[in-house]
């Protein structure tokens, strides 16, 4: 049976320093932090909950970070 992946840490970098920050200016400095993925997302979108290492979800009202969630 193969070895079953270890994976990657995430980034030291808490999600709420992202609140507030213009959308792309956030996803730009999310990526520059080491997020392997970022998703900007619309007030009350429906996402799978599936928790992804890695990840930063970034929910977007008005072009502007109001929420930010690892997974």
């Amino acid at each position: 049976m193969a070895p079953i992946p270890t994976p990657s840490a995430e980034p030291h970098d808490s999600p709420d320093t992202y609140v507030g920050l213009a959308a792309e200016r956030a996803e730009h400095l999310a990526r520059e932090r080491g997020w392997s993925t970022v998703r900007a997302l619309p007030p009350g979108a429906i996402i799978t909950m599936e928790y992804r290492v890695g990840r930063l979800n970034l929910e977007v009202r008005d072009g502007r970070v109001a929420r930010a969630w690892k997974g």
